[in-house]
């Protein structure tokens, strides 16, 4: 039989949280943002249950491909734009709309020889310093644009460095919004601004209508991206369910040996666990080869949280290539003692009903949500599963 572990895409979550950002942002269009392959999910897989999103947004010309053979006609944006001046060809051959950051790009779009002058979104670099040109420089380069037979419509866009938190007042974003304001006011074209973070954390000014930031943000296309895939782009200031968002990706397993320890016996590679008593672990086919983070807590203080059976007990010892350990203490406490083929769920929805939120591994083993979705490995298998919770 093939070895016990499996990544589910829930496509119905999927649907759900697409949803969700639409009623965060009920005036704009939705860019569903599948980039890096979707977060991990995979774009075939995710694409039937993300094609009521206005547009998809992503990084290369090969995904672009992908969804045009799936025969998405929709539009599709380059959020870095092209890397070369031959991109721009595949650019006007599958109608893509891309991102212009920087001075290079405009010449190449200058030199492109198109029958269809192009969609381009003038990215504003208004404190993320990442792309983007500075708001001295925004306006020159739209004149530049603006000038060119090769380019049809300009949108403008930023991109905030801070709506996942606190920084410089009103939730992280006011300085960047102020910036873009005042250097976009009188140019024309669509406006995106919003991340999930922003999205899902201003619709309530934006709905209040509080003024040229409000109408800024309110735009005319908002970028959801962690939201889409259920993760909670502010954690742990809100937890997923705060915002109405559901897992879209688990991983799980099972257990595939069982081990009695005593007190002083210590579990794994390093010695990093040492039980204080007696005690029953489980051995879980699935470790950082499979995508699980190696550095995830398992020592004698903390162990990473897992769910076996659906119940909430914790990993002990450091990972392995292929396997790591859990506690089996709390599971068999419910009165039945474990057994090789248990569900083991390293993130996402249980068999018995219970979630545990990518969030909350992610933290435990000091990265990020995004980082987990995109790193399951190649050799786990995938499945689909479109039923409701």
């Amino acid at each position: 039989m093939p070895r016990p572990i499996l990544a589910t895409v829930h496509l119905s979550a999927l649907r759900h949280n697409l949803a969700r950002a639409r009623r965060a942002a009920p005036d704009a269009r939705v860019w569903a943002v599948v980039k890096a392959n979707a977060y991990g999910h995979g774009i075939e897989r995710v694409f039937g249950a993300l094609r009521a999103a206005d547009g998809f947004a992503l990084l290369d010309l090969a995904e672009a491909e992908r969804l045009r053979a799936l025969d998405w006609r929709g539009p599709i944006l380059l959020l870095e734009g092209a890397f070369e001046a031959r991109d721009l060809e595949l650019c006007s051959r599958l109608n893509l709309w891309h991102v212009v950051h920087c001075e290079a790009q405009i010449d190449w779009l200058s030199r492109h020889k198109t029958q269809v002058p192009h969609r381009v979104f003038l990215k504003m670099n208004s404190g993320m310093n990442r792309l983007g040109f500075t708001p001295d420089a925004f306006r020159a380069a739209w004149t530049r644009l603006n000038a060119l037979p090769q380019v049809d419509e300009i949108s403008l866009m930023t991109h905030f460095s801070d709506a996942d938190g606190p920084r410089f007042g009103a939730d992280g974003i006011s300085h960047q919004v102020q910036t873009f304001v005042a250097a976009t006011h009188d140019l024309p074209g669509e406006r995106s601004l919003c991340n999930s973070a922003a999205t899902l954390r201003h619709a309530l000014s934006v709905q209040l209508g509080q003024g040229a930031a409000a109408q800024a943000l309110a735009a005319d296309w908002v970028r959801p991206g962690i939201a889409v895939y259920g993760s909670a782009p502010d954690y742990p200031l809100h937890h997923p369910d705060e915002w109405d968002l559901r897992p879209t990706l688990t991983l799980a397993s099972r257990l595939i040996a069982i081990q009695d320890v005593r007190a002083g016996d210590s579990v794994g590679y390093g010695s990093s666990y040492v039980a204080a008593g007696p005690m029953r672990i489980g051995i879980v086919a699935c470790g950082y080869a499979d995508g699980y983070p190696r550095h995830a807590p398992g020592s004698t203080q903390e162990g990473a949280p897992v769910l076996v059976r659906g119940v909430r007990t914790r990993l002990v010892g450091r990972v392995s290539m292929d396997m790591l350990a859990v506690d089996l203490t709390p599971v068999e406490a419910q009165g039945v003692p474990c057994a090789l083929g248990d569900e083991v769920v390293l993130w996402g929805r249980s068999a018995h009903g219970p979630v545990l939120p990518i969030d909350e591994v992610a933290r435990a083993a000091g990265t990020i949500s995004y980082e987990l979705m995109c790193a399951v490995a190649p050799r786990v298998p995938f499945a689909l599963d479109d039923v409701e919770p």
